[in-house]
């Protein structure tokens, strides 16, 4: 892959970029799963080469990637203790400690790759934007797919051998119909639709600091394509929320955008009872678009919090259990990252993820009008707040780590001062 710069490209680059690039070819072969966690080691790796060489120094880690390491480390901890309490063995805590190293290890480990070592956005940005151009290539074979009788999995790889959640993230899945409605539903190289949909908001967002506008747009319609045909509610709501608030985070020192939101709030003033009555409306129709898979979201949200709260209160159950025929015998927990953490990890495991998720989101609106990458940062972070409360943010890091990488570069390139120094 040519950079899109004229500087050449690191091994850490080449690394992300081409792994990014060949996305639907590790998807192809069920490689997908496997390929994010030995990225995330891997970098990793390249991280202690360039301290131990003293190329880069631990001065270069900022405090939020310490705080995200400490609260992952804190996590294994946690798992360990939940275990312990429930007598689940060494042959399960193995294996869920080796689940915590391919999951909650990956949301410190490619911040800290973005944090330490020289990856450039632009370098990110356009391998991306080339997924994009894939995509639109093979769109139409997922197009026709289901009217043509395609089958709707193709093979599940051998490769899940190697352990993994479930079959589902080493499948080659073409499409698959909706229960009900009988009408298909794409999920893409996800392991199901709205994983999709939130990958496809992350990488338009990322496609958004291409600097080429041919690659802009390509990247633009092929991500858009995947939330879409995804038929996510939440990536449409995610697209609708964070790009306004992400627009105005970076210009929050500019005068007139403190008149626009002054008339904005009398606006509200002046129809605040219409506008809570079209915001009831919205949110009852987005939970009826899916009935029966909002009825189940719920369900297994009550079922989480009343095990834990009844059973497992600090360190939770330490693993995953399936809920009852209620839920369709869906893990408990599962659509939902802190409802799931709560069961599996209790309360602690809660706090972990929150204080750096809230840390890192608070620290990037900070510094959002200071660059770029700030902006962007901020952008994906706030995409993650929010689909933590859609999705189990772990279980996916092997697709999103490319926010990851750039989030960590955001909280590095913030100054020291804490205030942006650039527009």
């Amino acid at each position: 892959m040519a950079a899109p710069a004229h500087h050449p490209q690191t091994a850490a680059e080449r690394l992300i970029g081409r792994t990014i690039a060949a996305t639907w070819l590790l998807w192809l072969v069920g490689g997908l799963y496997i390929a994010g966690p030995v990225i995330g080691w891997l970098l990793a790796a390249l991280v202690f080469v360039e301290l131990y060489l003293g190329r880069k120094s631990l001065a270069t880690i900022p405090a939020l990637v310490w705080i995200c390491f400490a609260a992952m480390a804190a996590m294994l901890v946690i798992l360990w203790a939940g275990h312990s309490n429930f007598s689940l063995g060494t042959a399960q805590t193995i294996k869920s400690s080796i689940g915590w190293a391919k999951g909650w290890a990956l949301i410190a480990l490619f911040p800290l790759a973005g944090a330490v070592l020289d990856i450039r956005l632009p370098v990110i940005a356009r391998a991306v934007c080339q997924l994009g151009m894939w995509t639109l290539v093979i769109l139409p074979l997922f197009l026709v797919a289901p009217f043509v009788g395609l089958p709707e999995m193709l093979w599940v790889s051998p490769l899940r051998v190697v352990g993994g959640p479930g079959p589902e993230y080493f499948a080659t899945i073409l499409y698959t119909i909706e229960p009900g409605a009988g009408t298909p539903r794409w999920q893409f190289f996800a392991p199901w639709s709205p994983a999709a949909g939130m990958v496809a908001v992350i990488y338009i967002f990322i496609a958004a600091q291409e600097q080429n506008l041919s690659w802009r747009l390509v990247g633009f319609a092929g991500f858009l394509a995947i939330a879409l045909l995804s038929q996510s509610r939440l990536a449409l709501v995610a697209i609708a929320i964070v790009a306004p608030i992400a627009w105005a985070a970076a210009r929050v020192d500019r005068g007139w955008l403190w008149w626009l939101g002054a008339a904005g709030v009398l606006l509200v003033g002046l129809f605040g009872l219409e506008l809570a009555a079209g915001i009831e409306q919205l949110a009852s129709d987005f939970s009826s678009a899916r009935a029966d898979s909002s009825r189940v979201r719920a369900a297994l949200g009550r079922i989480a919090l009343e095990r834990w709260e009844n059973e497992a209160f600090w360190f939770g159950h330490g693993i995953v259990e399936n809920g009852p025929h209620l839920v369709e015998y869906m893990p408990i927990g599962s659509h939902h990252s802190w409802y799931g953490l709560l069961f599996v990890k209790g309360i602690l495991g809660a706090i972990a993820l929150a204080v750096p998720l809230f840390l890192t989101l608070g620290r990037l609106a900070w510094t959002a009008r200071a660059g770029a990458i700030q902006r962007t940062g901020f952008a994906l972070v706030l995409v993650l707040v929010l689909y933590s409360f859609g999705e189990n943010l772990e279980i996916l890091a092997y697709l999103f780590w490319p926010a990851l990488i750039l989030i960590g570069k955001a909280l590095a390139a913030t100054p020291a001062g804490g205030m942006p120094v650039t527009q």
